[in-house]
């Protein structure tokens, strides 16, 4: 497919503005379907939250030695989601990868509400949620700080570093069009988008500046992508763990979370594309670079699988083989094993078919399959190696209370409450990037005309 918008029937500037911008403001039945069912498992998530902190931590499920459940196998799997989008945002911008202008506003917009849905997890799993402020080290008469040693301390700061980051990156890019929104809107609203827009007009010195203040933000954003997940990634290699304790994990978890990152811009972006007819402006060629992405860093996945379990029989330390060895055939966690290595190492191959690769219903399939596994993924690191530690007197088995799955769905209610808005407010494809791509008319057509 050509580097055009389309190739079959050229667009225009006019017809840009007009197909992403009429969304807006415009709720229809289907929009408001699912904004109420979002909205309703978020306060189910809220209500479920609630009973926790009124009967205490034992309706979440803990049993010794598994303290940690899926409140960090969810808090992992949402600070993955969030690494497309600075991947695609940031990174592709200093290469110049074209294939990122339709995708990376909503990629942004997914990196912004996935790092909000993380950030609720160190609160959530919290007896006393009210004394959070302990997390933060501001001064003050305390005379107990936090042990800054613990990388669960180092999560608050990369998580919140990155928040702010994304955050600031993704309304820069916003600015130009929501000076399109601005005028081409009226009243009340045109006044509350033109405070948005921070007065801009599109000349020559504020382009100059805006690029200037991007690029810089692209730089400062890239190095995000590998830090972030390494620092959630330590707080599991720096354990003694069997199963944890490995120097491949930082690697492991950035691939794992550009992965995932990539394979829900597919599901989330593909419905809409053809909910609100831009496939003008946002094609299969888009979704197939995504896939492409997603079959490379699927590989680097299957390679560290593998790699695990070498390093576990090469070590020969007796407690990582049996570790691991009981990952893949014991009775009780096998099957989140092989769900795992299904979804991401397995059924990602198809894509190698471009037939495939290029079909709209592929696409959304095995990218819903791939969060799956990768929410898998997480269970497995984090459950398995917790049931069987040293001490074979403190084995058990975990499985999630009711309290704690529905915090989990409250989760998603709230990462969907937020995105659902965020299609109705502002614009989910970059206007002012998409016009670049617009090819300009011929001069011979123009003239035959």
């Amino acid at each position: 497919m050509h580097d055009t918008i389309d190739p079959n029937r050229p667009a225009s500037y006019a017809a840009a503005n007009r197909d992403i911008i009429r969304v807006l403001l415009q709720p229809n039945l289907g929009w408001l379907a699912l904004f109420l069912t979002a909205t309703a498992a978020m306060i189910y998530g809220g209500y479920c939250w609630y009973l926790q902190l009124t009967w205490g931590l034992g309706l979440g499920g803990y049993n010794p030695p598994i303290m940690w459940g899926i409140y960090i196998v969810t808090f992992v799997f949402w600070v993955g989601i969030g690494h497309a989008g600075t991947l695609i945002s940031a990174i592709l911008f200093l290469v110049r990868s074209r294939w990122r202008t339709g995708v990376y506003r909503a990629s942004e917009a997914m990196t912004v509400f996935a790092v909000m849905t993380a950030l609720l997890f160190p609160v959530l799993h919290l007896g006393r949620a009210w004394q959070v402020y302990w997390f933060f080290p501001y001064p003050n008469q305390r005379y107990l700080w936090m042990n800054f040693k613990s990388p669960l301390m180092w999560d608050v700061f990369a998580i919140s570093t990155y928040f702010t980051v994304s955050a600031v990156f993704f309304f820069i890019g916003l600015v130009p069009d929501l000076a399109i929104v601005r005028d081409h809107s009226k009243g009340l609203v045109q006044k509350v988008y033109s405070v948005l827009a921070l007065g801009w007009r599109g000349t020559g010195r504020q382009w100059h500046h805006y690029m200037a203040a991007y690029g810089f933000f692209a730089a400062l954003a890239a190095p995000l992508v590998l830090s972030v997940h390494s620092v959630v990634s330590w707080d599991f290699a720096m354990a003694i763990t069997p199963g944890w304790h490995s120097t491949i994990f930082p690697p492991y978890f950035v691939a794992g979370a550009i992965f995932s990152g990539c394979a829900m811009v597919i599901t989330l972006l593909l419905p809409m594309t053809y909910a609100f007819g831009w496939k003008d402006y946002v094609n299969l060629w888009h979704f197939e670079q995504l896939a492409k992405m997603c079959l490379l860093t699927s590989g680097i996945l299957t390679y560290a699988y593998g790699m695990e379990y070498f390093i576990g029989w090469y070590s020969q330390n007796p407690y990582e083989w049996a570790i691991f060895s009981w990952r893949a055939t014991g009775e009780d966690y096998a099957w989140a094993f092989w769900v795992m290595v299904t979804c991401n190492c397995i059924i990602p191959l198809v894509w190698y078919f471009r037939p495939l690769r290029t079909n709209p219903v592929s696409l959304f399939v095995v990218s819903l399959f791939v969060n799956v596994g990768m929410w898998f993924e997480r269970f497995n690191i984090v459950v398995s190696s917790l049931a069987h530690n040293f001490n074979p007197a403190t084995w058990s088995y975990y499985w999630p209370s009711e309290i704690e799955w529905g915090i989990m769905i409250g989760s998603f209610g709230w990462f969907f409450f937020w995105f659902m808005l965020f299609l109705q407010v502002l614009p989910a494809v970059a206007i002012a990037e998409i016009k670049e791509m617009i090819a300009p008319p011929v001069r011979g057509a123009v003239e035959a005309k």
